[in-house]
């Protein structure tokens, strides 16, 4: 697989990194990424995520085979829309996005009447520190890439997305937008809701002042993706609110039942409880799938 020039619109961490793996892997010619501030042109160029970066959306796109949207995804429609006078005719559209549903419906139609092709896409690949800095050109490899095409999706578009993940390391995986944004909902919005209410609830400054020195290494660890981008976890949350409101119901459910146990004194149904879940993850840990 070879591109004769990649557009990255967005170069933080996700854009960094695809930048950085498309130039170690020598898959295109030339990568061009967009940027809204001036201060990021010379931070990309010392760190060499792309070949060049501009604050010109039109002159990024220009003559690109593969465009990728690497913003938040409040941001894609109003860039995408942006981007249509500029688009090469046939040209592959992709993006990083968390959430699926929405962005496929907005702009698959959008590109489509632009002669490009849109597929969906979301790399679960991803740290809590954001910007170009933290890009590394080993972030897809062995993670989960996946490609969420619509009825309409033409099947060269969809092989040809599957393909570029796999090129930059990464295992693809297929699924509709709806199925991603229920399984999602679990596995990654619903533990940034809970980290975060952590870090909110029991650092608060209504605890004595001893709390924080009290937060030791498990607390690290089981909040460290409350560091992520609260602009960016705000979209996500809004952009899933269905499969996450359903998902945040059926955990807080299951808490309210461990509480009931715990005021009862219930030895056998708290052992259950801890039980179960060691045994769950030991399990998924054992079957190859830890990130890790």
């Amino acid at each position: 697989m070879h591109f004769h020039k990649v557009a990255l619109i967005g170069v933080g961490l996700l854009g960094g990194s695809i930048g950085l793996a498309l130039r170690q892997r020598k898959l295109a010619d030339c990568i061009e990424g967009y940027v809204r501030r001036e201060a990021s042109l010379a931070e990309c160029a010392q760190l060499g995520v792309v070949d060049r970066a501009t604050t010109d959306l039109g002159s990024a796109i220009k003559d690109a085979d593969l465009i990728i949207l690497c913003t938040p995804i409040a941001q894609m429609r109003t860039l995408a829309e942006q981007c249509l006078p500029a688009l090469k005719p046939g040209a592959l559209v992709t993006d990083v996005g968390s959430v699926k549903g929405s962005v496929v419906a907005e702009l698959e139609p959008l590109f489509a009447r632009a002669g490009a092709q849109f597929v969906g896409s979301h790399p679960m690949a991803g740290a809590e520190k954001t910007g170009p800095s933290a890009a590394r050109a080993n972030l897809f490899e062995g993670a989960a890439c996946i490609v969420t095409p619509s009825a309409k999706s033409p099947v060269a578009a969809v092989r040809r997305t599957e393909e570029f993940w796999k090129a930059l390391g990464g295992r693809s995986l297929r699924l509709t937008p709806d199925q991603h944004d229920s399984l999602v909902a679990r596995s990654s919005h619903l533990p940034h809701v809970v980290a975060a209410e952590l870090a909110n609830y029991v650092l608060s400054p209504a605890h004595p002042a001893e709390q924080p020195a009290l937060c030791a290494t498990g607390f690290r660890d089981t909040t460290r993706i409350a560091s992520g981008s609260p602009e960016m976890w705000r979209d996500i949350a809004l952009g899933n609110r269905k499969h996450l409101a359903r998902a945040l119901g059926v955990f807080i459910e299951d808490l309210q039942e461990f509480q009931l146990a715990l005021e009862r004194g219930d030895a056998a149904a708290i052992d259950e409880f801890f039980e179960t879940a060691k045994h769950r993850r030991d399990q998924w840990l054992g079957n190859g799938h830890s990130p890790e």
